[in-house]
């Protein structure tokens, strides 16, 4: 769970929370999740116990850091879903999802990883799944979408996209677009298309941390 922000939380306490969520969302962003918590406390120039006494536990300040990137991950789904063109909508979600990965490694690793006690992270992420189901169920039903989609594949998608590593921002959103392009070519339906492979079961990641000071 989220920890809840006090309504009497001095501007000094205050401060140090914002800067400890400045430095978490930067850090993820450029490192993943596997930054200690240690880290995120020296480079917010704070105590490790600052950093504890706000997010007790390391899923809590992943889950507060990427609340509203969760909120814009879900509104590009709400777009696609919008779409009258159910295979243009589709697109769009697979070029969105792309690129926000390309900007963000810390949000996607957040989104493919399951934490067994952020239950509003978790709620969210299902609920965006849920309508990308929704959306290529629209897809297939108009002949766009190869029949044998599954949402395990956007889940190894996401997987694929990470792998990507460039020597600049810039070049991997590049490289993440290509990689989105190419996808959906071999995404859509086409007369005579081979069947893939069995699909594979791609559970997220349990992702367990220790609230235990100095450790991950």
């Amino acid at each position: 769970m989220t920890t809840p922000l006090p309504h009497s939380l001095r501007s000094d306490a205050r401060d140090n929370r914002e800067r400890i969520l400045a430095v978490a969302r930067t850090t993820f962003a450029e490192q993943g999740l596997d930054v200690a918590m240690r880290e995120i406390a020296r480079r917010a120039e704070v105590g490790s116990a600052t950093v504890y006494r706000h997010f007790p536990t390391k899923e809590g300040l992943v889950t507060e850091a990427f609340r509203e990137q969760m909120t814009a991950c879900t509104a590009v789904v709400d777009v696609g879903l919008a779409d009258p063109d159910p295979w243009r909508g589709f697109c769009l979600v697979v070029e969105g999802v792309c690129e926000t990965q390309a900007r963000d490694r810390g949000f996607t690793a957040a989104f493919v990883s399951a934490f067994p006690r952020a239950i509003d992270f978790a709620a969210g992420r299902e609920r965006a799944l849920g309508k990308v189901a929704e959306l290529a169920r629209r897809a297939k039903a108009a002949g766009k979408l190869r029949p044998d989609f599954v949402l395990d594949d956007l889940i190894m998608v996401l997987m694929a996209n990470s792998g990507i590593r460039t020597t600049s921002p810039t070049a991997a959103l590049t490289a993440s677009r290509r990689f989105a392009a190419l996808l959906i070519q071999g995404l859509r339906a086409e007369p005579a298309l081979p069947p893939l492979p069995p699909p594979a079961r791609l559970p997220p990641a349990v992702v367990t941390w220790t609230v235990s000071f100095g450790t991950n």
